[in-house]
């Protein structure tokens, strides 16, 4: 199980703190949602008369939220009311495409039961719009967090800490005692500015010198060293 160091323990004193509770992104850290993205956009692509997209194309769109994506997937002199038209028919498209190619990430059912055996509190804070993660955590992942949000009136998209420091309160502790895991520099800036601890995964959707370069207190490249950085945390205090 590797674990490369970036900073370890480097802010808000977190070495005499034990971690309680674990929050996570979702696309690309808990699930591989890809396949069924690029299925969907290619389907309203086709239907709105705009030019299909690679799936490497889609990987590079996704990470914040639907518009973010269907602003990029359409051609650049594309009309804003089309794009719009487009993002809102890929909204109402989602419920009949699902999920069906979603799959977690090899450990990751594993290691959840762990730490919930561990008494450790879950939660998830995805840049996915909120039906959407709802949708998917109660197929692929059902009752194993305690707090599950995704982009909505309520919730900003990261990395506005706003959405984690709620997760946090609703989960019962305060970010001091919190690790946040994503693969995004987005999620570890997120993680910054809500003060926890920065934990991102290598095997994600994003470019591992981008997650190396947002300086992320630990990078993972499997799933169950988080179970020995949840340990460690409790040996330190």
């Amino acid at each position: 199980m590797e674990t490369e160091h970036a900073n370890p323990f480097a802010h808000n004193d977190a070495s005499s703190r034990a971690v309680d509770a674990v929050v996570f992104d979702l696309d690309g850290t808990l699930l591989d949602t890809l396949p069924d993205l690029v299925v969907l956009t290619n389907a309203v692509l086709r239907e709105c008369d705009f030019p299909e997209r690679t799936s490497d194309e889609i990987l590079s769109f996704v990470g914040n939220g639907v518009r973010a994506l269907m602003y990029q997937a359409v051609p650049d002199d594309s009309d804003e009311v089309a794009v719009e038209e487009a993002m809102q028919r890929w909204k109402e498209q989602y419920p009949y495409y699902g999920h069906k190619l979603t799959e977690p990430y090899p450990g990751i059912p594993e290691i959840l039961d762990e730490l919930k055996g561990r008494g450790v509190k879950l939660g998830v804070l995805s840049n996915k719009f909120d039906a959407g993660v709802q949708d998917v955590v109660g197929a692929y992942l059902p009752d194993l967090f305690g707090a599950i949000h995704g982009e909505c009136a309520e919730i900003p998209r990261k990395p506005d800490p706003a959405g984690l420091l709620r997760t946090i309160r609703e989960l019962g502790t305060v970010p001091e005692r919190t690790i946040y895991v994503g693969d995004s520099p987005g999620d570890i800036a997120a993680s910054r500015n809500a003060g926890v601890l920065a934990v991102g995964v290598s095997w994600g959707y994003h470019d591992a010198e981008h997650l190396h370069a947002a300086n992320p207190d630990w990078i993972i490249s499997d799933p169950y060293a988080l179970l020995d950085l949840v340990q460690q945390t409790a040996m330190l205090s």
